[in-house]
Parts: C-alpha cells; structure tokens; sequence
C-alpha cells in the first residue's frame, strides 16, 4: 500500500525523491518522510500529512545529496503520526529504513533488541529492521542483510541505506512489490512505475526474496541466500503522459473520461474481421477438460469476477464460484481435479489474490489471471495472464479497469463458449456488433456529466444510499455503493432488490436516497415492484434506466437515461453514470477524490 522510491545517481535527490512520491501518492498515505546521505552522515525529515506539508520543512536538510529513500506510509501499526512515519533509524543514526508491509514478529524481535540495550522511538513493526542492521553489521553489508532477512516473517519490501556505504541502496522483497530503474549513471529503486517514469523506461522486477544492490553504476540481484541472480530488463511501454491529469481537475475524473478510448483501442486489438482473437487465444486450452471455474478477486475487481460468473454459467453452462480473495483460502476451499482459477486484480500486486494463487498452485489447479499491469507478481506467478489494457489507472476508486475487465471477461466467455459450440456465430456476430457500439453509447452518458452533477447537489447532503438491482445489476449495485462510499464516505449499500423486503427495507424512509439500476430487460416489472415497495416507504428514488416509462417518471425524483443495449452489455454503460454520480457527490462533500482516507490504489498486506 504505501509508496517506496530510492535514487542514486547525480541530481539532487530531494527533487527525484519529492517528484516521485507524488507519483505514489495515489497508493493513500498518512505521513510521509525522506532520508538523504550527505558527508556520510544521514539526515531524516519525516512528519504526519502529506507531501506538499513535507516541503514546506526541508530547509534543514541537505537538499544537495545525491543519495537518498523516500516513503508515504498507510499506517498498519501504530496511528499516523511524525515519530511512526518512515524512514526510521538504528540508535546511531548508520542505517535507514523504509518499508511496505507487515514484519509479522516485530514484537519478539522487539523484546530481544530492547533486552540488549536498543531503544524504539515508534510503535511500529518497521523500526526493528535498522536495530537489526545495527546488531548484525559486520562490515559486509550484504551478509548483514542475508542475516537480517533470516529473522524476518511476513511480507516486506525495503529500502535501506546506511553511513557506512553511501555509495549504495540496498532494496530487498518479500511479497511487497518492488522494481529497479535502470538509468544512465544513475538508478531507481520504487514500489511502482509511476515513480521512476520521467527518469527510465528500462525496469528490473525484483521477485521474491531477492535482494538488490545498487550503485550509481551498477545494480547486482542476490537471492536470500547470497547467490548472485541474472535478471532481464523490461522495457515499459507507457508514456509519461498517460500519469498526468491532462487538463482533468482528478485522475478519477480523467479516467471516466477515458473509458471510451480504452474500449475502442482494446476493441481493434482483439476484434479481427468480426471474429475475437485474444492474444493469439493461446489460454483456450486452459479451459479444456474443466467442469468447475473458480474466481477469486478483492474490491472492485471482485464485482467485476460476479459479473464473470453470470456470464460464464449462461454461455459455458458449467459450475462457477467467485469468491473475495481475503476469505478463499481460509475457508478450505475445495479445489478438485479438472477445476480452473480465475484470478481478477487491476494491479496484479493484490496480496489477498496471490496468496489464493499460491495455494491454487499447490493443488496443482491451473491459473488464469486478468491483470492490468505486465510484469505484475499475479502475471509472473500465474499459468498464463491476460492483460486488459486500461492504461495506468491512478485514481484510487477503480473506474477504467473495471469497464475493461467486464470487457476482456465477456469475450474470453464468448469465446470459449464459441469454441465448445454452445453459442453459435450468428448470436457472437450480433452481440459483437453490440459491443462495438459501446465506446460511442458511453460517449453519449459523458455528455450528460452536467447534469448527473446537478443530481448529485439534491443528496450530497445525506449519508446514506442504498443501490438497487436485479440479475446482472446487483452486480452495478454493489460496484455503484462502493465508489460512493469509497470516495464521499457516504454509508452506501448494495443490494439485491428481491431481497429489500427480507430485512432492509426497514432502514427505509424518507431520509433514504435510493439508486435503482432498472433497464428496460427481462427484469423490469420485477424490478419496477421492487422500486414500487420502498417508494411506499418514501425513499427517495434515482433510477438509471434506458427507458424512461411513465411509471418510472412518476415515481423517481431524478432519472438519468442512459443508451439502451443488449442485457448481457448493459454492466459496461450502466456503472458509467453512478462512477460520476460518486465523484460529483465526492467533490461537493469537499472530499479529496483522488486520495480517500484509509485507502490505497495497490492492497499489499493479507
């Protein structure tokens, strides 16, 4: 979750390091710091809040080093606040530490070094890892490491320097990301791309338990057991202007904005003459054989694997679970001959997902994986890995990843099911021509921004909404609840209509927003009863829909009409206006959309 960068090299690195922070800020913070090596000596600014506060208080720092780490913290232990932000430091100031994740046995550890004379400032689990560098320091900086790691349990990436070797970074990782950028007399050290990006595009992704040294010069690789490890330097594709806001106010709302664009490029890539070709199709023959199809994914990438579940039992008629990756593996999951796991994640870096790949593995069950991010440790550690092609997303509230995961969901359905001669072409061809309208149907809801945003001044002031849908769209109910409640902190739910009337409608009454997501599908009259029964306990109704029938005018306060398509398409355009209906509500409840407190874009502790 939180945000590493490192550099060495000749640019002043309060410049590299503030830059780069800022590339991370949407991974979500509470405190931010940074430690400099200047005449051999470390210098630490460190302080709750974020990183426009930090450079405001650099004056006393030696602002011309050419060595230095920096982090923004997402608090795990101990709250936000000056004495727990990172760096943290040994008792003689020679080493410093920043860290992403969680040392599971801090608290032995902790005992053992106070016992021998160390003394702990914070109440994190981080500031055992300098006393420990400080304990074992022989001179050989890598043997001290090795011996450090060994004491460690749980999931880490660092980033060290020391006084004693001010020409050197030392990154380590151990189930927290952690990738090397390699420049021309200089290298990066960062837990994500977009940090290092105005520097190189030459990247190292550092698996697990591997430990680099980096000088301004050179970068070696070393396993946890001291051997020295050949790596393949990687080239990232994406343009450094593809992370800015390009005119946009929020990467949220630049990114809703872009969802048309993404469709419409992954629409060329993988429609060929009316016929869809996915990377070669190479991952068809994973579903040879198979009569169970697990999914397992976290947020909102576990609504999209809901979506997935639908569609696949439709169009492959065969069993499938989906199931939210921090409760897969402990709920000893049957995982038997001929079964296939689906993981879905944005980042590929999700810590609950990998670890329910992990155990998948050891079952010898074959993994499929839905990422975004090449290079990712979900792409690395699955079978095969389909990418989908959203561009970095920055904002922390998933929007374009989402569409696009339904997208790349729908077609590997399509085609399989193609494939196994269960939907036939003409049916393909026609929900195809379908899908090739989208980019232009979402167009159309975008251009209705104004007025969702007028919409969302009659409620911004309530907080509480309940989301609304049948089939498909409780699936865009619970999507919806989640961007509002993620980045207005509203108290948002979604539910499935049917099931209003066994429990929660007794919440219901005239202080109760209502967002119904009612299509005029094989649902409606289902649905429409269902809007019918908390109308009569006077919530206030919004209802989403492509047909605005006089029952719906007549009891709906606002109604946004959306393009009308095919069921099996309408997840893609009907999330569309709740993403802006959450962001206009956000922005009036003056909260920082980009930024939600308590949150981060890459969710790497269990």
């Amino acid at each position: 979750m939180c945000g590493i960068i490192g550099y060495i090299g000749n640019k002043n690195v309060d410049s590299v390091l503030l830059v780069g922070l800022e590339k991370l800020e949407y991974r979500g913070y509470d405190s931010v710091g940074i430690a400099l090596i200047s005449n051999n000596e470390i210098f630490v600014k460190k302080q709750k809040g974020r990183i426009k506060d930090l450079v405001s208080s650099l004056n006393e720092i030696p602002l011309e080093a050419k060595v230095g780490i920096g982090h923004t913290r997402w608090a795990t232990h101990g709250k936000p606040s000056d004495l727990n932000a990172h760096p943290h430091l040994d008792c003689k100031r020679r080493f410093a530490v920043v860290h992403n994740g969680v040392i599971e046995n801090f608290e032995k550890l902790k005992k053992e070094l106070i016992k021998k004379g160390h003394k702990f400032l914070s109440e994190t689990d981080t500031e055992v890892i300098p006393h420990l560098l400080e304990e074992y320091y022989n001179g050989d900086i890598l043997k001290t490491v090795l011996k450090v790691v060994r004491e460690l349990k749980g999931s880490y990436a660092l980033a060290i320097i020391s006084k004693f070797h001010p020409d050197k970074i030392i990154g380590i990782r151990k189930g927290s990301p952690l990738i090397v950028g390699i420049g021309e007399g200089e290298n990066l050290l960062s837990s994500d791309i977009p940090a290092i990006l105005s520097h190189t595009r030459k990247i190292i992704t550092l698996n697990d338990e591997e430990i680099v040294i980096m000088e301004k010069e050179n970068v070696k690789v070393y396993d946890f057991y001291g051997k020295e490890k050949r790596k393949r330097i990687r080239y990232i594709e994406w343009e450094e202007d593809m992370i800015e806001k390009g005119g946009y106010p929020y990467f949220m709302l630049k990114e809703i904005h872009e969802q048309p664009k993404v469709i419409e490029e992954n629409l060329k890539r993988v429609i060929i003459n009316s016929e869809i070709k996915i990377q070669g199709n190479e991952f068809l023959n994973f579903f040879e054989n198979k009569n169970h199809i697990i999914f397992q994914a976290a947020g909102t990438s576990y609504h999209a694997s809901l979506y997935a579940r639908h569609i696949f039992e439709k169009y492959l008629r065969i069993f499938v679970d989906s199931d939210v990756s921090s409760e897969f593996r402990y709920r000893e999951p049957l995982l038997l001959k001929n079964t296939l796991m689906i993981a879905v994640s944005q980042s590929g870096e999700t810590a609950d997902t990998l670890e329910g790949i992990r155990l998948a593995k050891r079952k010898k069950i074959p993994i499929l994986s839905i990422v975004n991010v090449k290079g990712s440790t979900i792409d690395r550690e699955s079978n095969y890995t389909i990418y989908i092609n959203a561009g970095p997303e920055i904002g922390v509230a998933s929007t374009k990843a989402y569409t696009a995961q339904l997208f790349y969901l729908l077609l590997i359905c399509l085609l399989v099911s193609y494939k196994k001669n269960i939907i036939k072409k003409k049916q393909l061809k026609e929900i195809i021509q379908e899908l090739e309208k989208i980019p232009d149907k979402i167009r159309y809801i975008l251009g209705k921004e104004e007025e969702i945003a007028e919409i969302a001044k009659k409620y911004y002031k309530f907080n509480n909404a309940i989301f609304i849908g049948r089939g498909l769209h409780y699936v865009t109910a619970l999507e919806g609840a989640l961007k509002l409640k993620e980045i207005s902190y509203i108290h948002a739910t979604g539910y499935a209509a049917g099931e209003m009337k066994h429990g929660p409608i007794a919440l219901i009454d005239k202080n109760w927003p209502v967002i119904a997501i009612i299509p005029k599908n094989y649902l409606y009259q289902k649905m429409l009863s269902n809007v019918m029964e908390v109308k009569a306990r006077e919530a206030k109704i919004i209802a989403i829909t492509d047909t605005p029938t006089n029952e719906l005018k007549r009891i709906a306060e606002s109604l946004i009409i959306i393009p009308k398509t095919i069921p099996i398409l309408e997840p893609i355009l009907n999330i569309v206006p709740l993403q802006l209906f959450a962001y206009h509500v956000a922005l009036l409840r003056g909260c920082d959309v980009d930024k939600p407190r308590n949150l981060a874009k890459s969710v790497t502790v269990e």
